[in-house]
């Protein structure tokens, strides 16, 4: 499985598919979403990037890929953009 649910954290493992975007949705509905473990993602689904946008979870860990957490850590972590950083 590419998502593995810890309570309110999800580790995603390898290639996270759009399959597994309503099962993210229903569990982090049905509990506070905890940490979004990118870790060890090698491919994520822009619908599971989505889901994670807009539950907001406490702590997102960027994907060990520099080139993913390139793309995707700015979407999740909106303070990581140029002119937002903290004053």
């Amino acid at each position: 499985m590419p998502l593995r649910f810890e309570g309110p954290n999800v580790v995603f493992e390898g290639a996270c598919m759009v399959e597994e975007a309503l099962g993210l949705a229903e569990h982090w509905r049905a509990e506070p979403p905890g940490t979004a473990d990118l870790s060890a993602c090698t491919y994520l689904h822009t619908a599971l990037l989505q889901v994670i946008a807009v539950a907001a979870p406490t702590a997102v860990v960027a994907p060990a890929d520099p080139l993913l957490a390139r793309w995707i850590m700015p979407v999740l972590t909106p303070s990581a953009l140029p002119g937002n950083a903290a004053s």
